[in-house]
């Protein structure tokens, strides 16, 4: 119940703070690349359920989707964003990735419900379709905004080291430890550590 009034309270607070800022980032997204202001992803939530994740679009329309593994075997050197420039991001949403700016919307879904400010980073359907088991621990409590693996390397963890952090919160998760992932995920963003 303090985890999710804090949620409630994080979340209102944010986006009455950040409310004309995010407004001019929607104005530079729409001005810098044609397309839609906000991207809209099908991503698993606690129970192992589905939910629409809000982000600023980063990518130019049509852009082809990651190669994502094709079965568990491949899953633990699975990395999200090799290193190099990527083509299929927008010059805004280089920026906007680089400081999580692209994640600021998610705020709404945690206002919802579907999201927390701390916890697991939500995960697309197809790479849970290829979870072992013990995997879906994951999803015993909500996603977050940010987690665990977003201060310890971001981009630069392999997706078994990412479950590893996950699965170690998901485990022993005292509220504490989420105030200090919340200010070290600040300190993480300004230093731009791990970003891509």
């Amino acid at each position: 119940m303090l985890k999710r009034a804090f949620d409630i309270a994080g979340a209102g607070l944010g986006l009455l703070v950040l409310g004309l800022p995010l407004l001019l980032v929607g104005v530079w997204v729409k001005l810098d690349s044609p397309g839609p202001i906000l991207f809209r992803q099908k991503r698993v939530r606690k129970g192992d359920k589905q939910f629409w994740v809000l982000k600023f679009r980063t990518m130019h329309m049509n852009a082809p989707g990651p190669v994502l593994p094709q079965s568990a075997t491949q899953l633990d050197g699975f990395v999200f964003s090799p290193p190099g420039p990527d083509q299929r991001v927008t010059r805004a949403g280089r920026w906007l990735r680089k400081t999580s700016v692209d994640e600021l919307p998610q705020l709404v879904n945690v206002l919802r419900g579907d999201m927390s400010l701390v916890g697991p980073r939500p995960e697309i359907p197809e790479m849970v379709a290829q979870y072992p088991p013990t995997y879906h621990r994951r999803h015993d409590v909500r996603p977050g905004l940010t987690g665990p693996a977003q201060i310890y390397g971001r981009s630069d963890l392999t997706y078994s080291e990412i479950i590893a952090y996950d699965l170690a919160y998901v485990d022993k998760h005292p509220f504490l430890q989420d105030l200090v992932i919340l200010a070290r995920t600040a300190l993480v963003v300004l230093l731009g550590k791990g970003a891509r």
